[in-house]
């Protein structure tokens, strides 16, 4: 009977069912560029150290590099009998070079190695969704600086509330997707820590230098407690609640652009590629790719609530329960990524508008407030008592057909005397959205000062 490489306690041959239940390889293959180049590291470290020598050294990394590129040229398929990715390679690299092969698992265990080449790939590509963030932040800034005059209802439970202008509703997403990007960095720098050379859990006699393989592979630092290290996935679990949470907000502006696009609404147009017909009615034209967006929220919520679930009562160190950890992230990952560059081109070849936004500012008496406020400001009424007078104001534009911006003064005066004739100009919807000059508020120098703002940190950022 052949054995595995890592069977040498087992003498029977593993059950069939055991082989389709252990086996990670249809997954995990896709670490393959990460485990080479964490081999390479490792062997590296190993000569550097005198454990092996130039030779093998040498020997190991030309073998795994051929394998890569065997890999990458479809030579070499991982889809055989192995275990998982690591000991594909490491039965490839011993059938190339020999006994050199075999010394490459010196004062290693695949604990480390397997939380080596996830921790490289979960840092890859929080810095990979983190790009795709900030060009996403920079379409945002564009259609802001379009639609600067823009006005546009602004909502509280669905309905229209306060008048604001479109670039300001943009902005409130670029300041979305910028905690986002801020947790992805955040969350990169805490896991910037080289897992390898803690072996299954309690680290190796042999006289490693960590310090050299962490350096050779991009790390801050070797990690600090080795038990920790191999039974760690918080940095797996980050990286899932980052997604998620950037999915949820990706969801948001997906069910605003759906309702957008509707007929009863129309505040936008998306592009004819950024849509889909119906298979029996020849007018429809549906917004699919916010609906795929929203929906694959629900995905990648659950990738994370599994492996939280996983990981609640395992004790330490590693347990073959966290072979769970892969198959969610990857899935996370790859959704994230198109996602973001599918909203991106959605966002940037949408049509706006304006004229429908216009339209809508005319409906819900957005400028009611303004009239509360003036009734406080200028004739020094207490605010409930402006409040009152302002819904019977309201009243009476709804009696006549009117929005409340229409009403002349008269007909405000006929509710209270006290009103002045100033008050018909702030009314206006314009000029109520002008007035919210408060920082961080609606008015259209805020609005720009938000925009240069966020243009500058992006311009830092994007530098980095």
């Amino acid at each position: 009977m052949s054995k595995k490489i890592a069977s040498a306690r087992i003498s029977q041959e593993s059950s069939k069912l055991l082989q389709e239940l252990n086996n990670s390889l249809p997954f995990d293959r896709i670490l393959y560029h990460e485990d080479i180049k964490g081999s390479i590291a490792h062997a590296f470290m190993l000569s550097q150290q005198g454990i092996i020598s130039k030779d093998d050294y040498e020997q190991i990394k030309n073998g795994l590099l051929e394998i890569l590129q065997e890999i990458e040229d479809g030579i070499f398929l991982l889809d055989g009998d192995d275990e998982d990715i690591h000991m594909a390679i490491e039965g490839r690299l011993t059938q190339k070079i020999g006994d050199a092969g075999k010394r490459l698992h010196t004062a290693r265990s695949r604990n480390d190695q397997v939380a080596l080449d996830f921790r490289l790939y979960v840092q890859k590509n929080s810095l990979l969704i983190a790009d795709l963030i900030l060009q996403n932040i920079e379409t945002f800034i564009k259609v802001a600086n379009e639609n600067i005059d823009t006005l546009l209802p602004g909502m509280t439970h669905l309905q229209h509330a306060q008048p604001i202008n479109f670039a300001y509703h943009m902005m409130a997403y670029a300041s979305m997707f910028k905690r986002d990007y801020e947790r992805f960095i955040s969350s990169y720098d805490r896991n910037n820590y080289s897992p390898i050379g803690c072996a299954a859990l309690a680290g190796t006699p042999h006289p490693i230098n960590r310090e050299t393989t962490a350096k050779e592979l991009g790390f801050k630092e070797p990690t600090l407690n080795c038990l920790d290290t191999v039974s760690d996935r918080d940095f797996a679990l980050e990286i899932l609640f980052n997604i998620s949470t950037m999915m949820m907000h990706i969801s948001r502006l997906s069910e605003e652009l759906i309702i957008w696009s509707s007929s009863e609404f129309g505040f936008v147009q998306l592009s004819d590629r950024h849509a889909t017909g119906s298979s029996i009615m020849p007018q429809k034209k549906n917004p699919d790719i916010p609906e795929l967006l929203r929906g694959k929220t629900g995905r990648v919520n659950g990738n994370l609530v599994a492996l939280l679930t996983v990981m609640k009562g395992l004790t330490l160190a590693y347990n073959k329960d966290m072979q769970e950890d892969k198959e969610g992230v990857f899935d996370s990952v790859k959704t994230a990524t198109l996602s973001l560059r599918v909203l991106n081109e959605m966002i940037a070849q949408m049509k706006v508008r304006t004229d429908k936004m216009q339209e809508a500012c005319m409906i819900g008496h957005l400028s009611a407030t303004d009239l509360a406020d003036y009734l406080v400001k200028e004739v020094g009424i207490p605010f409930r008592d402006a409040y009152h007078i302002t819904g019977e104001v309201v009243n009476l534009a709804e009696e006549k057909g009117l929005d409340i911006s229409e009403l002349s003064l008269e007909d405000l005066q006929s509710v209270d005397s006290r009103i002045g004739e100033g008050v018909v100009a702030l009314l206006d919807n314009r000029a109520s959205m002008n007035a919210r000059e408060s920082e961080g508020g609606t008015s259209k120098s805020r609005t720009l000062e938000q925009i240069e703002r966020l243009s500058q940190w992006l311009k830092s950022e994007q530098k980095d």
